[in-house]
């Protein structure tokens, strides 16, 4: 632990409806301001009691295409594209409330998310945050897929992916907070799917919600649906989605992320073992 900052929180509220990706169900989600030290959590507004789930790295419950939280019964899927839009804009505190049990996936990026929260504006508060820094390398891996977090001067993230798919094949990409735009370079990167897996998914109750106005869809020889937004959008969308997964230490410490071929279960599994050096 080295420097402090002063928490954040938003400074309206805001909602936005649509459909889940998993579920096919609509939800609406408002975003609304949270006290300091609350941390950014959800709460099930169609649920008796109106329980409380916090975004964080104990409330896990299952990773298998997204992530999904979960406290006692109440659960909440699919919360990574919003949880990293409020992490990379710095807002520490938010209440979610949502009226079903995923968040909608909108155009399966986390880009209105990033504008609904920047027309919103942050508000500081007086209570300060911690701020970590990986001093030794931390890592987990699966077969030849990794995450890694390495002691770093600043904070970054480089995620690599490599698919048979041409269109996709091998790629990179880095993103460094402190000088490149969250909104603008990592946000309007899109989730995909590749047209192998769609029946095996949708037999499995999976992707209900899935279109090709919400998810770059992709052949072995075609995209689908272009034009794509980056040309390696699919791994912008991947680091992506690891920042959602940080989110869930509350705060991401300072190291280098790195990442090949990995999922939202070794996401977590990172998260898990950063939780246990941070305290």
């Amino acid at each position: 632990m080295n420097s402090v900052k002063e928490q954040i929180t938003i400074g309206s509220a805001f909602s936005l409806s649509g459909v889940g990706l998993h579920s096919g169900a609509k939800t609406t989600v408002r975003v609304t301001p949270a006290t300091a030290g609350s941390g950014r959590y959800f709460v099930r507004l169609d649920l008796p009691e109106k329980p409380i789930i916090p975004a964080q790295v104990g409330a896990v419950q299952q990773t298998v295409l997204s992530t999904e939280l979960g406290c006692g019964t109440a659960k909440v899927r699919t919360v990574e594209h919003l949880l990293a839009s409020l992490v990379a804009t710095g807002v520490d505190n938010a209440r979610i409330e949502i009226d079903g049990g995923e968040v909608p996936l909108l155009d399966g990026s986390a880009k209105p998310w990033m504008e609904a929260i920047l027309r919103a504006g942050m508000v500081n508060t007086s209570e300060k945050k911690p701020a970590f820094v990986v001093n030794e390398p931390i890592w987990v891996r699966e077969k030849d897929s990794f995450v890694a977090a390495i002691p770093a001067p600043q904070t970054c993230f480089s995620y690599g992916i490599d698919f048979k798919e041409v269109p996709i094949g091998n790629q990179w990409h880095s993103w460094t907070p402190a000088t490149e735009n969250f909104a603008q370079t990592i946000a309007p990167a899109r989730t995909f799917v590749l047209t192998r897996q769609i029946e095996q998914l949708r037999q499995a109750g999976m992707i209900k919600g899935g279109s090709l106005d919400n998810a770059l869809v992709c052949d072995e020889q075609d995209w689908l649906n272009p034009p794509l937004r980056f040309a390696n959008e699919p791994a912008r969308h991947k680091l992506l989605d690891l920042v959602g997964d940080l989110s869930l230490l509350g705060t991401i410490p300072q190291a280098h992320f790195f990442a090949y071929k990995a999922s939202h279960k070794l996401h977590v599994q990172l998260a898990r073992k950063l939780e246990a050096v941070m305290g």
